[in-house]
């Protein structure tokens, strides 16, 4: 089989950044984006200077005040950092044949079929968008996913490392398990029991006991603690959801506020739809409440769309329909999926044609091959089942 080259890509402290182009006074001091520290709101990202107190990602702002006092805290800019996205990423796709976005920071590319050596594209791409974006960057080269997210992490920030074909097992060895794709803190602890801290603790232990003590999930540890991961670099362009959620620092109480809340996700959901040439089928709502049970509802549409006011019809009727006790809520989110290309039926009663002629020779057409009666039929069948 014919050796792969898999690249990862990770921004580095993305949306901090993004705010040192904004206000370049920020570099070289400890800051944060984050929410407010009097309510609930938590570390978006940490400036580099900020991580050497201990600040992280999704820590309480209280918190991250505590461990730094003098803590410069900037408030979420999710618009610019979308777009600063958009440009990094419309670089990956004109320079590599196949981009996975991952998240708004992270993207895989395959460039098996490029002659120019991984580790040389990869150089060059991350001076590109240094030079032309002012943004830092970090890469990891390998012959699979899972290897080459591990390097880009092991490089950060602004790095570049290449694990060599054959090389994955020994490069993955030393390192702590946790950094195996599904190894949480219940894995690790079980692991933990058996002897096992790194990596390489894990491929000695073997396929068959492993499997002895997680079951089928045990094959797939030990092929990722050999370096093995066959997962394909997937294109956007297959890509099956879109979601928008949202963290509230005080409970959401009233059903008004849920309810202007969707109508807002429908309309940035619907605008990224769009912009994209996609339409949705199936629309999922996404509740947690204050004691961090979280559960979803889903409904499946009568036609895809990409229109905000059927997306916010469906979101809302999901919200009435789980929310009947009008329990508060700490999140709220909305997913699409079903995702295709916008190939919309105008039914009977759609007045979104052009021209108003085109409608009635429909309506004439329908007479002349149902009957004269057929369109008060539809409509009287439209109106009950409404």
């Amino acid at each position: 089989m014919k050796k792969r080259t898999i690249l990862h890509t990770d921004l580095d402290a993305f949306f901090c950044a993004v705010e040192i182009l904004r206000k370049p006074e920020l570099a070289g001091v400890p800051f944060v984006v984050g929410g407010s520290p009097s309510g609930r709101g938590v570390v978006s990202s940490a400036s580099y200077p900020a991580r050497e107190y201990g600040i992280r990602s999704a820590m309480p702002t209280a918190k991250a005040l505590r461990l730094c006092p003098d803590l410069i805290i900037q408030k979420p800019q999710h618009r610019i950092y979308s777009e600063a996205s958009r440009q990094v990423m419309d670089i990956l796709h004109e320079v590599a044949p196949v981009v996975e976005q991952i998240s708004i920071d992270e993207a895989f590319l395959d460039i098996s079929d490029d002659p120019e050596p991984g580790a040389i594209f990869a150089s060059r791409v991350q001076k590109r968008i240094k030079t032309e974006l002012g943004l830092p960057t970090s890469w990891g080269i390998a012959t699979n996913k899972l290897v080459a997210k591990i390097a880009t992490d092991m490089g950060k920030p602004e790095g570049l490392v290449e694990v060599k074909p054959g090389e994955e097992a020994d490069f993955l060895a030393p390192l702590p398990v946790q950094v195996i794709w599904g190894v949480g803190p219940r894995t690790r602890e079980i692991l933990e029991k058996e002897g096992v801290k790194t990596v390489g603790d894990l491929a000695a232990v073997g396929m068959d006991k492993l499997q002895q003590i997680f079951g089928e999930r045990g094959a797939d540890l030990a092929r990722s603690a050999s370096g093995i991961d066959n997962s394909p670099v997937s294109s956007e362009s297959e890509r099956r959801s879109l979601s928008c959620e949202r963290t509230f620092s005080k409970d959401l109480t009233s059903e008004s506020q849920m309810v202007r809340i969707l109508q807002q996700m429908s309309e940035e959901l619907g605008a990224r739809l769009r912009k994209e040439a996609l339409c949705a089928s199936t629309v999922r709502l996404k509740i947690r409440r204050p004691d961090f049970s979280t559960f979803s509802r889903q409904i499946q549409l009568q036609q895809p769309t990409d229109q905000d006011r059927e997306i916010f019809q469906a979101a809302k009727s999901l919200l009435r329909r789980v929310n009947q006790k009008k329990e508060p809520v700490r999140l709220l989110g909305i997913g699409l999926a079903g995702l295709s290309e916008p190939i919309r039926q105008l039914d009977l009663f759609d007045h979104s044609w052009e021209k108003e002629k085109d409608l009635l020779e429909a309506l004439d057409g329908i007479r002349e091959k149902f009957g004269p009666d057929a369109v008060k039929k539809a409509a009287r069948l439209r109106k009950r089942k409404e």
